[in-house]
């Protein structure tokens, strides 16, 4: 770690204001163990805002989605921990009565962003369909309301712990698209990762990474006071049920993506590229995990 130096080094983080992000940064917002020279100063935002600020680079560490990835790594690397793995279970398009993909063909969905991983695999599932892009956390109300600034909605693209809510909306679940991509891969689905800066240098990467990679475990071993902090950000979920959706997306996936979530990711962005969504075909670059 670097510790010959007397100099704060700022490290800006962003992540969005979910309570899978808050329980694993809890460990990083909270001070809970020594940074060394590094500062860790927190913006909470919505992924899809993330994505595309990532395209200035203006936050050393921040939350992306695999599908922006796609257009970025010539900016960012992935750290080896911190990812969203859908394993076996993901996004989910929802409806307000019972529908199928062949329903669905050229209606008009709500989307939380195009360059979000759901939005991705929504175009993978089904190919031909109008969207609307909608603040991931107004999704299920425009589905159940019928519209959205005037113009009708379909169905919605739900994504963060309106996977576990949307039932009780009266809402009806079409496909979950984590699910889907098991059945056509055998992979969990690659959601979302953390970006680190390439220009910040190697000793930089590999301590942040460390300090991402500390703080992820300090929530996993501190679960009850993570999941307090994280229940901050769970927008009125009940604790049992933040419980279940920190667990979905924090746990040994996030604390190092393994070969095989490394795989998931090369094939999700292969996937993507001969769907014609990605318009092109890069080989990701992970950072080496702590040692």
């Amino acid at each position: 770690m670097t510790t010959a130096t007397t100099r704060s080094i700022r490290i800006r983080v962003g992540h969005s204001p979910d309570a899978d992000d808050a329980f694993m940064f809890y460990g990083l917002a909270k001070d809970c163990f020594d940074t060394g020279p590094y500062v860790f100063e927190h913006e909470l935002v919505d992924i899809e805002t993330l994505n595309r600020r990532a395209f200035q680079g203006e936050l050393e560490l921040t939350a992306l989605s695999l599908h922006a990835y796609a257009y970025l790594s010539d900016r960012y690397m992935i750290c080896s921990c911190g990812a969203s793995m859908g394993d076996n279970y993901g996004p989910m398009i929802v409806t307000r009565s019972p529908a199928t993909r062949e329903s669905l063909a050229g209606k008009t969905i709500a989307v939380p962003g195009t360059l979000t991983t759901a939005y991705l695999t929504c175009r993978m599932w089904l190919k031909d369909f109008e969207h609307v892009v909608v603040p991931f956390d107004q999704v299920l109300d425009v589905v159940e309301q019928g519209s959205y600034e005037g113009r009708p909605i379909d169905a919605g693209l739900v994504i963060h712990e309106g996977q576990l809510t949307y039932g009780s909306q009266g809402l009806h679940l079409v496909v979950d698209l984590g699910k889907w991509w098991m059945e056509q891969t055998g992979l969990p689905l690659p959601l979302g990762a953390n970006g680190i800066r390439k220009d910040l240098g190697p000793e930089v990467i590999r301590d942040v990474n460390h300090y991402l990679h500390q703080s992820i475990a300090h929530g996993l071993e501190h679960r009850k006071s993570a999941l307090d902090y994280a229940l901050g950000w769970g927008r009125g979920l009940e604790r049992d049920k933040a419980d279940t959706f920190v667990g979905m997306y924090v746990n040994d996936w996030t604390l190092d993506f393994g070969d095989r979530g490394r795989q998931a990711v090369r094939e999700l962005l292969r996937r993507g590229y001969e769907s014609g969504v990605i318009t092109k075909l890069i080989e990701p670059e992970f950072v080496d995990p702590p040692t």
